[in-house]
Order: structure tokens, then sequence, then C-alpha cells
């Protein structure tokens, strides 16, 4: 072989190669912009329908019907709160439309007991409530995290013998006096059938005990198939709406878990809760109570930005939702979570948005 035929051919490679560089990087180029053409032009179409839906005023009878809920914690059942916590909490809640005070009696076991000194202050905030909060009920919020079959660590819905269990803590917490059962089980995939085959049995048990049932819901596909997206990557943040209204039919009351939602700007997060309140309406029927849920917590991670899920932007989103799809319905309001994390700020802007109980 020629030694130096590598040498007398470089010059030609050399220009071959001058000339093909270019091309290939406008091609290079090309190519990377349509791929971030392809994500971005959805997402910017995505977030300009979230800022439109954010745009114009709130009907003016979009306000509380007298049917909203607060989540509470723990606390008030296991000893650390007392007669002075009450009399705060009375201060902030009266006037306003809160109905329904969701609070934590357990967690479950994950065979689905519930151990009874889980809840053994229930006696005194039960009696405290009925007689400084006269027509506010007292749910009992049981959940844990659900597992799948064969994994440790949770609930697993598809056991009859959880099922049942679940069914016989709901009754043990009616029987210790409370007025209704809040089921907060989580993750439920879009269409689980095990979760509406407890809810099948779940709903009459608690009737029979002389309250509603109401579940704490994931939210609605924002768009097509978004449910298929998001489980792909582990995390089944999304309901369908034929799913979300299966659900809807077997409670007495939904609660809409409308936050955690990463967006980064509350105007997209407003719009975003204005469109989650239209789907939830179109998917629940008119007599079961429809709840959206308003951040009342300042955690900020990757799922949630304290400075754009404000509990101001739920209220506008939640009453411009309710006034575009159906105005007149009174079976609807809203879920302030949490009651230990809540500021001053949040509770203004749910008074002054939503306006007090008529």
């Amino acid at each position: 072989m020629n030694a130096t035929a590598p040498e007398q051919a470089a010059p030609a490679t050399r220009k071959s190669t001058a000339r093909r560089g270019p091309r290939w990087r406008r091609v290079t180029l090309r190519v990377a912009l349509g791929l971030v053409l392809l994500v971005l032009v959805p997402v910017v179409a995505a977030g300009s329908a979230l800022r439109a839906s954010y745009a114009g005023a709130p009907a003016d009878d979009a306000v509380t019907r007298g049917k909203d809920a607060l989540w509470l914690g723990h606390a008030w059942l296991d000893g650390r709160k007392n007669d002075a916590d009450l009399a705060r909490l009375r201060r902030k809640v009266a006037g306003t439309g809160i109905h329904d005070l969701y609070v934590h009696a357990g967690p479950l076991e994950h065979d689905g007991t519930l151990p009874a000194p889980a809840y053994r202050n229930a006696g005194w905030l039960l009696a405290a409530v009925h007689r400084e909060l006269p027509g506010v009920r007292v749910q009992a919020w049981l959940g844990d995290k659900l597992v799948r079959q064969g994994e440790g660590g949770g609930l697993w819905l598809g056991s009859p013998a959880a099922r049942d269990a679940v069914v016989a803590s709901a009754r043990q917490v009616m029987r210790a006096g409370f007025q209704g059962v809040h089921l907060d089980v989580e993750p439920v995939r879009t269409g689980d059938r095990d979760f509406l085959t407890l809810l099948d049995s779940l709903r009459p048990a608690v009737r029979s005990e002389g309250g509603p049932l109401s579940v704490a819901a994931q939210q609605i596909d924002p768009l097509p198939s978004m449910h298929s997206a998001s489980g792909a990557l582990g995390s089944p943040k999304w309901w369908t709406q034929s799913y979300f209204g299966d659900v809807a039919r077997r409670v007495d009351q939904i609660a809409v878990m409308s936050y955690d939602t990463a967006l980064p700007w509350e105007n997209l997060y407003g719009g975003y809760v204005a469109q989650q309140t239209r789907l939830a309406l179109q998917a629940t029927p008119a007599g079961t109570d429809l709840l959206m849920g308003v951040p009342f917590y300042h955690t900020d991670n990757l799922g949630h930005q304290s400075r754009a899920e404000t509990a101001a932007a739920a209220v506008r989103g939640a009453r411009l939702g309710l006034g575009r799809e159906d105005r007149h319905r009174r079976n609807f309001g809203l879920a302030l979570y949490v009651d230990f994390a809540a500021t001053d700020a949040d509770w203004h802007a749910y008074r002054a948005g939503w306006g007090a109980r008529g």
C-alpha cells in the first residue's frame, strides 16, 4: 500500500468535508428546531387556552352555596388540639359557606382496618363542633396509599377482604358519632374497577348509618389521553372524564384535588381550575355535591409552586368555570386543603372571592 496515498487524498477529503459540513449542520438545526416546535407549539397552545380560561369576570351569582368543606389534620383527634384551638377555628369558619369538616381519623391499616385509638379524641371534637359550629358536619377522613397486587406498604383494593375491612371501618367511625365518611385513597388509576366495587359497598353502608359518602378525586384529563401519557411515566395523575362520572355517580360528594399541577404562573393555574371545574360539572350528576379543591398550603416542589397555585386563583378559576358551565347549580362548593398550613391571606382570598353564607 502506498504510504503517501492518504496524504495525497487528504486535501480532496477535507474539501469534500468542508462542502458537506455546513449543510449537515443546517439539516441538524432544522431537525432540532422541528422537534422543539413539536413540543413547544402544543405547550404554547395549551398555555394560551388556560390564559383565555382565566380571562373575564366571574358571574356575580357564582358565590358560595353553603356547600364548602375544610380538611383538618390529625391533631384534632389525637389530643393536640383543645378548646382554644376550636375557638380560633370557629372565628375563621363563622359566616362562610363551610358545611363539612373532613377530619383525619386514619390512616387505615394496610388491611383496611382502623384502630380505635387513632381517633381517641373524637368525642370531644364532635361535641365541641356541635356546640360552637351548629349545622357543620364532621366527617371522618379515611385513607391509605394504594398498591398493586404483590406490592407491599399499602392497601390493595383487589382483595375482597380488604374492601370489606374498609366498609367495616366506615361503619365503625359512623357509630363513633361522625356524620359522614370522606375517603381519600391514592393513587386510584383511571378505570380501576376495584375502587368502583368498593364504592358500591361503601355508600349504602355509610348511608345506613345516617351520613353521606364523600371521596377525594383526581383531576380530569385536560387533553385527550393525558392519563395514558402520565401513566406511562409512572404518574397516574388524571382520570378520564368518563371514569370521573363513574365515581361521582357512586357517592354523595366528590372533592377534586385541583392542585399539585406543576404550573408555573398564577393565570395558568387559575385557567386550569376553570377548565377542571367545567369538566367536572359536565360529569357530575346534579344530585351529587361537587367541590373544587383550593390550596391552603405553601409547599414548593416540582409538583406545586405556591406563587402560582394560590387560593385566590383557585377561587376565581372555580367561579369562572361554574359561571360558564352551570351557574345555577346548587350542589357546588369549594374544599380547602388544609387547616394547619393555611395563612390569613388564604382565608381572606376564600372569604373575599367566594362570599359569605347566604
